[in-house]
């Protein structure tokens, strides 16, 4: 270990998610790095090659540093990860939704918060269960507990009605990035694949041991020119939450 590694004290988190602690090491080879330069690298690196290609040697060389100067700055990849994701949520786009009704209000929320999952997918499966409490964080989370204002919901079931969204949001997301990734690995399209293996589907599905399956399968199938369609389950699944949400709130 070096000694610049070795002298430099490593932050605490949430030092380093508001930035409270000195972003400098005390010796180092170049000046000009901070924390939000190592973010910013790995982000770039997630976006163009998962979140598992992002490790403290890949980023140094995008930065043209070794790979142990990173650690004066973060000190490991979970953190970084929790740095990334807050870094995502203070930087997405949030929808003016002022004077509209509370469920176009979380229509909204929807909608972003999946904008910015299908623009980052390796931030939907990284996302943390425990809050990080960065910046990021706790203006996103400002922003969509108001879109409840007017509902008549305490500040628990706010705080539930707000969880049971997002966790939609970001399961509908991981399974599109899935779909997308699984498309992409077998070179061809749902329609593709379906011409090649309908065949053989159609000799071992028995339609009559499986009548409802076979049945509702070839229709949905015909309906959305796939087996699964993410852009269809994305908006049937929200419908079908916010009106979960409705029935809550109308009580």
């Amino acid at each position: 270990m070096s000694s610049t590694t070795a002298d430099a004290p490593r932050p605490h988190l949430l030092e380093l998610l508001w930035r409270t602690s000195s972003e400098a090491p005390r010796r180092g080879p170049r000046k000009g790095l901070t924390v939000d330069a190592v973010v910013d690298a790995a982000i770039a690196l997630a976006d163009a090659e998962a979140l598992e290609a992002v490790t403290m040697r890949r980023i140094a060389q995008s930065l043209g540093v070794a790979p142990m100067t990173l650690y004066t700055y973060v000190p490991g990849k979970a953190e970084l990860i929790v740095l990334m994701l807050d870094a995502l949520y203070a930087a997405m786009p949030r929808t003016d939704t002022a004077g509209q009704g509370w469920r176009e209000r979380l229509t909204a929320v929807a909608h972003d918060n999946h904008a910015m999952y299908r623009a980052h997918p390796w931030a939907a499966a990284a996302a943390q269960t425990r809050p990080p409490l960065g910046p990021g964080q706790c203006a996103k989370y400002e922003h969509e507990l108001r879109a409840f204002d007017g509902t008549g919901l305490d500040d628990v079931a706010r705080d539930d009605a707000l969880a049971y969204l997002l966790a939609f949001v970001r399961t509908a997301a991981a399974d599109a990035a899935r779909a997308e990734a699984e498309r992409e690995a077998s070179g061809t399209n749902d329609r593709e694949w379906w011409e090649a293996n309908g065949p053989l589907l159609a000799k071992v599905l028995d339609a009559d041991r499986f009548p409802t399956a076979v049945r509702v399968g070839r229709a949905a199938g015909e309906a959305h020119g796939a087996a699964f369609d993410p852009r269809h389950a994305f908006a049937f699944g929200l419908e079908r939450t916010l009106d979960g949400l409705a029935a809550l709130i109308e009580r």
